[in-house]
């Protein structure tokens, strides 16, 4: 059990004043999925599941749950759906068909790659769809407290937000039996589970709550569902914290209507692709979970979430920098808590930096080329594994977000820009080609092409530029010492002398 005089990271922190309301605790997380779940949905989950393990380290009886909201409507047309998908704009998304034709409707479609991924970052969450929950009645009693309590959640939404509430206005919103939608009817009446309503495409009918031919509107629906559920933990992103925002308007309706203690609040800053903004799959700006998931481990990518407090946002840049957030992962200490809660029970490491994987995987096209390149380098083999995940990973990332700068070709044969070379350079070239097959570090022979440059009485970037000439035909690549203890010694010695005499 982790003892309180000890806290210091953020999600001890949220735990120790969670723990001042009593030992068990529901810890709830949830996203409509409406497109493609991204890194930035990622972070509400990745919260919630590292809070609960900081309620279960210090001895709380904590669970963690996911509410799918598939019983949202379709807003709009997103820019990634087709143009007929305007015709299922206002009805549920598990009422709509999978724009794929692969699963059984739309919201499924997106959650389920979502909840694969889930298992990949370790997150064991009992999963709760909406639209299921409706259609099996379990919503039937809040609703019925929310019809009668109409003019009382009405006042509180016009005295929390400011503005006024429409005399037609509902609390739950009738399924039109006529088109399918959830937005365009308006209730007339109730009596027992029974709704009454008229649609503005002209349908009149009854809609049964015991049996999900409605649901209830945002505000009042998530309120009733931390009752419903026992919710007494939630994060939650930061629009939703504004002053007269949905959860100041929860408070009061769990407090007043549903005579429920709303849970502790854990409201977090949104994660922002470099150069784009806030993530949205609905705007186009994303980067779907399973996509970063083929890229890094699963415990970096907790990691990017876990090191930084929830109230600060996040930018993400998929390119350069995410080479250093791999490397910085990998050094830490294993008695760092974020370290600690981004550990998973399938994490497996390997001392290869990941930096220069990206430089071995563009040198060796087979794996066995892999492992006599790390061998060449220095590097133990200690876990195949985790090597092949890493190769995997740094391939992925060439392929996917690799800026071309980091990107090269060792060319086979002699390059034609070298003939573009000083004297000077040509003498750098032919004093390392003597130093080459000797058994440098990496950082030594680094320092080496220094010292060769200080002896040339040339600047090091000219030293460094011949290098990559002469082996890449470009002036620029990646660090040379660990560049050039990657590549076959009899090759590299070669190659330098055939330039020197060039």
């Amino acid at each position: 059990m982790r003892m309180k005089e000890n806290i210091t990271h953020w999600a001890d922190v949220i735990a120790a004043g969670v723990l001042e309301r009593g030992k068990k605790h529901v810890v709830a997380t949830g996203i409509t999925p409406s497109g493609h779940i991204h890194i930035g949905n990622m972070r509400e989950v990745v919260i919630a599941d590292a809070v609960h393990r900081a309620l279960k380290d210090m001895g709380a009886d904590a669970r963690v749950i996911y509410v799918a909201d598939t019983y949202d409507p379709l807003r709009r047309i997103y820019p990634f759906l087709p143009d007929e998908y305007a015709l299922h704009v206002g009805r549920p998304i598990s009422e709509i068909p999978d724009p794929e034709g692969c699963c059984a409707n739309y919201a499924e479609h997106f959650l389920r790659p979502f909840l694969g991924a889930l298992e990949r970052l370790g997150i064991a969450t009992e999963v709760y769809r909406a639209d299921q929950m409706y259609k099996r009645g379990d919503y039937a009693d809040v609703i019925k407290i929310a019809l009668k309590n109409r003019d009382k959640i009405a006042q509180i939404l016009d005295e929390v937000t400011g503005k006024t509430t429409s005399p037609t206005w509902s609390p739950f919103n009738p399924l039109c039996k006529g088109c399918g939608r959830i937005t365009m009817t308006t209730v007339t009446g109730y009596k027992e589970n029974e709704v009454y309503y008229r649609c503005q495409c002209g349908y009149v009918g009854t809609a049964d709550i015991t049996k999900g031919e409605g649901k209830l509107t945002w505000r009042v629906d998530w309120p009733a569902r931390w009752k419903m559920l026992g919710i007494t933990v939630e994060p939650f992103g930061k629009d939703h914290a504004v002053a007269g925002g949905s959860y100041d308007t929860g408070v009061r309706i769990s407090k007043e209507v549903y005579d429920y203690e709303p849970p502790y609040p854990i409201p977090f800053e949104h994660i922002f692709l470099k150069g784009k903004g806030k993530m949205s799959s609905s705007m186009g700006v994303a980067i779907p979970i399973q996509d970063m998931l083929d890229v890094v481990p699963p415990e970096v990518l907790r990691y990017l979430v876990i090191r930084t407090k929830p109230e600060r946002h996040i930018d993400f840049d998929p390119g350069l920098t995410l080479l250093n957030l791999i490397d910085e992962y990998d050094g830490m200490g294993k008695d760092d808590r974020s370290y600690e809660l981004s550990q998973l029970p399938t994490s497996v490491s390997t001392k290869v930096p990941f930096r220069h994987m990206v430089t071995i995987v563009q040198i060796a096209k087979e794996f066995d080329q892999v492992i006599e390149v790390l061998k060449r380098s220095g590097y133990e083999i200690d876990n195949i594994n985790a090597i092949k995940q890493r190769v995997l990973n740094a391939r992925n990332w060439l392929d996917k977000f690799a800026p071309p700068s980091v990107k090269f070709k060792v060319q086979e044969r002699l390059p034609s820009t070298v003939k573009g070379l000083s004297s000077k350079q040509k003498k750098v070239l032919a004093t390392l080609a003597t130093q080459i097959g000797r058994k440098w570090t990496a950082e030594a022979l680094h320092e080496e092409i220094y010292r060769i440059a200080g002896d040339v009485s040339i600047d090091p970037k000219e030293a460094f530029r011949a290098i990559y000439i002469a082996l890449l035909g470009t002036s620029s690549g990646p660090r040379a010492g660990w560049f050039l203890i990657s590549l076959d010694p009899a090759f590299v010695k070669g190659r330098f002398e055939r330039v020197s005499q060039v």
